[in-house]
């Protein structure tokens, strides 16, 4: 359990896939899906819905690391904050070919989708919309 006294809460970053995070931070800010969410130790209890974007980890007053999420939930506690993400990948990993491939498939997709599919598709292209973005920014 983090020690709050030591300023840091314990940070957990969970996909389908795998634990990519868990360990204490000093901050995290995640995206949530009303507006940007700064976890600090005490942070009152929360959970929230996360939107496709970047969660950044904090360390001495500077981002550590950066990661983007598809999307998924959030919980939020005095001394720790678990992110269930639909999808995660750090950002240094990823591919701005793939990812506008990935956004011209889903765009594709959503040109033919049904009534029954619609909402999904129209949520894949938010997600690689995303994603094409946050390539584009690391690639500069």
């Amino acid at each position: 359990m983090a020690d709050t006294s030591a300023g840091t809460v314990e940070f957990e970053l969970v996909s389908p896939a795998k634990l990519l995070v868990s360990e204490p931070v000093e901050m995290v800010v995640i995206p949530g899906a009303e507006g940007d969410i700064g976890v600090l130790p005490g942070h009152s209890p929360l959970i929230a819905t996360v939107r496709p974007g970047i969660i950044d980890i904090h360390e001495g007053g500077k981002v550590r690391d950066r990661i983007f999420v598809g999307g998924g939930f959030a919980e939020v506690s005095p001394n720790r904050c678990t992110v269930l993400a639909e999808e995660a990948t750090p950002v240094d990993e990823i591919n701005l070919a793939i990812a506008e491939a990935r956004l011209t498939e889903a765009r594709e997709k959503a040109d033919v989708a049904d009534n029954v599919g619609a909402a999904e598709a129209a949520r894949q292209v938010a997600i690689a919309e995303e994603l094409v973005a946050v390539a584009k920014q690391a690639s500069e």
